[in-house]
């Protein structure tokens, strides 16, 4: 939406509100001041848990929290309220949600600072510029009395000498200044244009309504009242992240979980309690139903079978750039989810993003408050991005007297509620308290945390684990010629992993990145941990067995392949090593293993597997090979 369209509104609603308020007769507002003393944050959006007290007036009154996020989910605020006065409790009527438009924004600090460091820099720029001109003066004065002598009296040749000296060190100073001066001013300017420039995007970026709650009451005599009110915002919430260690394959594995939060509501969490959720409030929680399937004739159905990008195995991760479609600025602060899993990552200052992809990741999905949520297949490496405003937000709005406003009467009245515990933790390190409720699992870190809304990431730690492993390779030499350290976890539920990224180290070495697969239905957890180049695996077709002969009305080739792995470590390994026999896929073609080196074959999918026990620096070789048999009028590809 552009500035003088939300201007235009801006306009509107203050026109409503005007001609409103002669009618309405508001009640007696009195500004309730909370703080944020608790966050559960969710895999999207966040639970916001205020405390506050503030003298209630006896009678009917109104209560304002004013200063709130614009993303409040109006839906999910609920207000408990005790009074501590001994004239007796009061009772909540009603709970109303409104934006405030009309309210003194909050001066952006970014603006501020912008404009200190280019003053500071139109302050050097002018300095700079004075001295050169001071310079070009002086050059001019140089110049203005070179003649020596007078006009019947010559010049020495010890003058001249002294002169020639003089104006070269005087000359030479000058222009070295000089070129050092304009060198500098050349810098200072183009870091004024970059200054400009991202003064002019903040200052571009519509101003959003603050949010406003309004809880009125009741009280039979003036009292104070103590407040908890919770609620829901969007454009928040937190990614798993794990940092898997292993200083050798007979040592346990080091597990770090971590979460990677962020938050973009338009106010700082300041010193609050974190809590980290599995559950997504904004999912359905409405159990599926089949509906009946009608089979018919190919010629009478419709087939609705929609292809998203490509093989899982060809595209390992994905980057890229997201922008604002009607002024082309970079969108920081970007929701990227992988989608239907948990594994996502946020854009940041420069709209940039990167992703490791999991096992048949499809789509990914793009969603920003106030923009349209878009899905994009995964069809490449690099996928950039234009975001559109979301106009049709401001359509479900109602305008009153003040500002915008919904009612939630008959929420909540009167129920009693404890303070909220702020205090610091005095641990050295961070602690968490993991808590299994019906339906999801929470992480409860013990220090506070200060997160501001700027949509960067934090990296919060939550849980160390060091787990007993059990250590093999696996190697797909037909796919990838290098053998991957796999860690398999018994019994891994217990950890209450998610599905994420994990940084992967092997013996004091960053390796690379990896999947966490946390989706699994197996007892066994298995994560690869990256390549090892100390072993090596070679896998070429043998020529001398590729052949082809023609038997009867029938086609017959034969394909052979020699295999060779060496352990070059000083240590035995396990190696697990896959290759495939193909499947025939109509019974006119047949296929018959000549030689699988003890290799065991699944004859439904046609995947050879062999179990390697290797010692330090063994080499041992393996033979696949097959034979496929094809009418002679056909042509089979078998490369």
């Amino acid at each position: 939406m552009t500035t003088l369209r939300r201007t235009l509104l801006f306009t509107l609603l203050a026109l409503s509100t005007h001609f409103g308020s002669l009618s309405a007769q508001p009640l007696k507002e009195t500004e309730l001041k909370t703080t944020i003393g608790e966050v559960t944050v969710f895999l999207q959006g966040a639970q916001i848990t205020r405390t506050g007290k503030v003298e209630v007036a006896s009678g009917k009154s109104a209560l304002v929290l004013k200063g709130l996020s614009p993303h409040i989910d109006e839906k999910s605020i609920q207000v408990k309220g005790v009074s501590e006065g001994a004239a007796g409790e009061f009772t909540i009527l009603s709970v109303n949600h409104r934006y405030n438009y009309l309210g003194e924004q909050t001066k952006n600090a970014k603006i501020d600072s912008l404009n200190q460091v280019l003053d500071a820099l139109n302050r050097k720029i002018a300095s700079s510029q004075a001295r050169l001109e001071v310079l070009s003066e002086k050059q001019s004065l140089l110049n203005a009395n070179k003649k020596l002598g007078g006009e019947t009296s010559g010049t020495n040749l010890t003058q001249l000498k002294l002169a020639i000296e003089f104006y070269d060190r005087e000359l030479t100073a000058i222009k070295a200044e000089w070129l050092t001066t304009q060198a500098a001013l050349e810098k200072m300017d183009a870091d004024k244009l970059k200054l400009q420039k991202q003064l002019g995007e903040v200052r571009g970026k519509d101003m959003l309504p603050t949010g406003e709650i309004e809880v009125r009451v009741e009280a039979p005599a003036k009292t104070r009242g103590e407040f908890v009110v919770t609620y829901l915002v969007a454009n928040a919430g937190w990614y798993p992240k794990y940092d898997i260690r292993v200083e050798s394959v007979d040592q346990p594995l080091s597990l770090k979980y971590k979460a990677d939060v962020y938050q973009n509501t338009g106010v700082d969490w300041k010193d609050v309690k974190l809590k980290f959720s599995n559950g997504n409030p904004n999912q359905s929680g409405v159990a599926p139903e089949l509906q009946t399937w009608y089979l018919n004739y190919a010629r009478n159905t419709n087939f609705n079978r929609q292809s998203y990008g490509v093989a899982s195995g060809s595209i390992r991760s994905v980057s890229g750039v997201v922008t604002d479609q009607d002024v082309g600025d970079a969108l920081p602060g970007v929701n990227v989810v992988v989608q239907g899993t948990t594994i996502g990552t946020v854009t940041d200052v420069d709209g940039r993003y990167s992703l490791t992809l999991p096992n048949n990741a499809t789509v990914l999905e793009f969603s920003f408050v106030g923009m349209v949520t878009q899905q994009v297949a995964i069809s490449s490496p690099t996928i950039n991005v234009n975001m559109q405003a979301d106009v049709s937000q401001l359509n479900e709005v109602v305008v009153t007297a003040y500002g915008i406003e919904r009612s939630l009467a008959g929420r909540v009245a009167g129920l009693a509620t404890d303070a909220v515990n702020r205090a610091p933790s005095k641990a050295k390190s961070i602690t968490t308290t993991t808590v299994e409720n019906q339906t999801t699992v929470e992480f409860a870190v013990e220090k506070p945390y200060s997160i501001q809304s700027n949509g960067e990431k934090l990296t919060v730690d939550l849980s160390q684990y060091d787990i007993e492993t059990i250590y093999e390779y696996h190697a797909v030499p037909k796919l990838d010629k290098d053998a991957f350290l796999i860690a398999r976890i018994i019994n891994w539920d217990q950890y209450n992993l998610l599905e994420g990224e994990a940084n992967l180290y092997f013996e004091d070495g960053f390796v690379g990145r990896s999947i966490l697969d946390a989706r699994a239905l197996t007892d066994t957890l298995d994560i690869s941990l990256g390549r090892d180049k100390n072993i090596v695996i070679g896998r070429t077709k043998v020529d001398t067995f590729t052949k082809r002969r023609f038997a009867g009305t029938n086609t017959i080739e034969t394909r052979q392949f020699e295999i060779l792995v060496r352990n070059k470590k000083s240590q035995a390994i396990k190696l697990t090593l896959f290759d495939q026999v193909p499947v025939s896929a109509i019974g006119e073609i047949t296929v018959t293993p000549t030689e699988l080196s003890g290799g065991k074959h699944n004859e439904q999918s046609g995947e050879v597997k062999w179990e390697l026990n290797l010692t330090a620096q063994q080499q041992q070789k393996l033979i696949l090979g097959y034979e496929v048999k094809y009418p002679r009028k056909e042509k089979v590809v078998l490369e």
